[in-house]
């Protein structure tokens, strides 16, 4: 969790009684994910391109992205029950067909995709500053392998964070997995925008940005 100037602190998240119930009982969250491994076009009933979110949070960002985009399906993906409560309600109450929800840890992404995802949007990610934890950061070595198997064939990624630390790392990973840029800016502004980012914008923060891909 970021603390009011976009830097990681620890803290214990809180928890909303019944979230899990919730979570389980909702017709947008798909409990049983590794059922569909290679086969999530039906959960959406069509061959429509899917992309996916891993840490998104509140919502916000894939949300807005599904409101835009009916011809896109969306997955977004995150660990903590009590964050996602708001995004099932707006997506029951929108009935957006295209947008799905995964709570799942990141580290087993690979067992419940198989070659099937177009996009990969890491938006925010905890930066694990200390170098001990540096396995733990969505774009290791560790994770870019575990992500090269989920792609349906180019391997898009998208990485959005406020973290300059993160970024650098973030490039030379991407480099040494021999993604290629397509786009980068220090400096950037996204019209579709994470609740993080809109607080980091507010506060002049830069947003970090970069589009890479590999065949």
């Amino acid at each position: 969790m970021y603390n009011d100037i976009g830097e990681f602190v620890s803290m214990r998240l809180k928890h909303i009684k019944g979230s899990e119930m919730i979570v389980k009982e909702s017709p947008v969250v798909i409990n049983n994910p590794r059922d569909y491994k290679g086969n999530f076009k039906s959960i959406f009933g069509n061959n429509n391109k899917i992309y996916l979110e891993v840490g998104m949070g509140k919502g916000n960002f894939i949300i807005e992205h599904a409101r835009r985009n009916k011809n896109i399906n969306y997955i977004g993906f995150e660990k903590y029950p009590s964050v996602i409560l708001g995004a099932i309600k707006i997506i029951e109450e929108e009935n957006l067909k295209n947008l799905r929800i995964i709570c799942e840890d990141a580290t087993c992404i690979d067992e419940i995709f198989y070659k099937e995802i177009s996009k990969l949007y890491l938006n925010f990610s905890d930066p694990w500053p200390k170098k001990r934890h540096a396995k733990r950061r969505l774009t290791s070595p560790n994770f870019l392998k575990k992500y090269d198997s989920i792609f349906k064939s180019i391997k898009v990624i998208e990485q959005k964070t406020d973290n300059d630390d993160l970024f650098s790392y973030s490039l030379e990973s991407f480099k040494e997995a021999k993604y290629k840029v397509l786009k980068k800016n220090i400096n950037y502004f996204d019209s579709i925008r994470t609740e993080y980012e809109s607080k980091f914008i507010a506060k002049g923060k830069n947003i970090n940005y970069v589009k890479v891909f590999k065949f």
